[in-house]
């Protein structure tokens, strides 16, 4: 597996392309802005991208999508918890007064326990909710996308619309039965492992309490 990224846009957002060595099929995670550096980032690949998959509807995860999907038209993958974010990505970014296209719906959405293929490699999809209702995790081997569940030295916020402390932390505790060595590739800041955060991280030693609305 070979893993490629950009941190676009206004909240520093992490995208991900992750592409199946050995047949160059590609997918797209979470395409928050920037599209043509996406895009640029795609074609320097020489990876045939084949779907775009997303942790979450957030308005930093999704901007990029309409714009990455004029040069490459694939099919957008989502949990369906999330599609009352998504759809409102426009008024969410007026708020904010960042620039922003609203993309079209998705076209699949994922669930717990999918597994979806790149080429020989496999990713199954958890459904991890708190940070947003149908947030979900990638996980291939030892290899985690994260969206904004686990940052290194912090966690995604539950202050949002539609987040939900109680959530978020049974969550925490689901990802935190992953093997120590595990790499988590967040939304946002450094990749991290399971290992590092299980013992540095005070959300999950107690030493820091996740913010409610």
């Amino acid at each position: 597996m070979i893993v490629d990224s950009r941190t676009v846009g206004a909240f520093s957002e992490n995208s991900y392309l992750v592409i199946d060595d050995a047949s160059k099929r590609a997918a797209l995670i979470d395409p928050g802005a920037e599209p043509d550096e996406l895009i640029e980032m795609i074609r320097r690949s020489g990876a045939t991208l084949e779907a775009i998959w997303l942790t979450h509807g957030h308005l930093d995860h999704i901007g990029g999508i309409a714009g990455v999907l004029r040069r490459y038209p694939v099919p957008v993958h989502m949990h369906p918890g999330d599609l009352p974010l998504y759809l409102r990505g426009s008024q969410q970014a007026a708020m904010y007064g960042v620039p922003f296209e609203q993309p079209d719906a998705p076209d699949a959405e994922l669930g717990d326990g999918d597994v979806l293929t790149l080429g020989s490699l496999s990713f199954e999809v958890t459904h991890l909710p708190g940070h947003s209702p149908g947030h979900v995790v990638l996980r291939c081997g030892d290899v985690v996308f994260g969206g904004d569940l686990l940052f290194a030295g912090s966690i995604g916020r539950t202050d949002l619309p539609l987040g939900d402390p109680v959530r978020m932390q049974d969550s925490l505790m689901r990802i935190c039965e992953l093997a120590d060595e595990t790499v988590v590739h967040p939304g946002h800041g450094p990749s991290t492992t399971i290992g590092r955060e299980r013992a540095t991280n005070g959300f999950l030693t107690g030493a820091a309490r996740i913010a409610r609305r």
